[in-house]
């Protein structure tokens, strides 16, 4: 993958979860082609990556969000999207349907960008703290993730769970340990310096854990979810 972890640094609280991600996208890389739309793309990461398998990328996002966009179309995905229907080969959208307070607006109007037989390729949390707030609505199961799916018209829905137990526990425990870090500089660094071995030892053991874990769909960090409109007619 051309695209390098944006953690890649074993020294983080939070590499595994980029590692996993960046993962998740090559296994499902092959429902990615055409005319390509991020949704929710923030500062679109994995732009490059994406063209390498589709023809044309184009972005998406509000004009509130927290992150330095990029976006090639301003739009609220609460709201109907301003793009031609069966405009898209392939839609993307990556740890975005939590911050959306009608998110089944927004699978219906990808099932309705999407031309036929085009694949959404859809990451969701699950075990996952509350971050960009106040704009952090919902976390889903994966019946939740199907109902919904389902109701926009998708088939073909296949939702699989990123890590076991051990991944979501440790990585709560890093996001808890930052709270650590405080007080003067010389002290934060220190402190800094004490948690960062137990980072780099919890994240790289967490994977081998997992394997103890037989119901990863409990109690995982997030979901990769694909789904595919329909031929006309079917």
């Amino acid at each position: 993958m051309s695209r390098k972890l944006k953690h890649s640094n074993r020294g983080n609280h939070n590499w595994l979860i980029y590692r996993i991600n960046d993962r998740s996208l090559i296994a499902h890389q092959h429902f990615l082609k055409g005319r390509l739309f991020d949704l929710g793309a923030g500062e679109s990461p994995y732009r490059d990556f994406f063209l390498e398998h589709a023809n044309q990328y184009v972005a998406v996002d509000w004009a509130g969000t927290f992150h330095n966009s990029k976006a090639d179309i301003i739009a609220d995905l609460n709201m109907p999207l301003p793009i031609d229907s069966e405009a898209a080969d392939s839609v993307v959208s990556l740890s975005v349907m939590e911050h959306l307070c009608e998110p089944q607006m927004m699978l219906n109007e990808t099932y309705r960008i999407l031309k036929p037989l085009g694949y959404l390729l859809l990451q969701v949390p699950w075990q996952w703290r509350i971050h960009e707030e106040p704009y952090d609505f919902f976390r889903y199961t994966p019946f939740g993730l199907k109902y919904m799916l389902a109701k926009a018209g998708f088939e073909e829905i296949v939702i699989k769970p990123q890590s076991g137990f051990f991944t979501m526990w440790f990585i709560k425990l890093n996001y808890f340990s930052l709270r650590l870090i405080r007080g003067p500089r010389l002290v934060r660094t220190l402190i800094k310096a004490l948690l960062t071995p137990i980072w780099m030892i919890d994240q790289t053991v967490a994977p081998f854990l997992d394997k103890l874990d037989r119901n990863w769909a409990a109690e995982s960090t997030g979901f990769i979810v694909t789904a595919r409109k329909p031929p006309k007619n079917a």
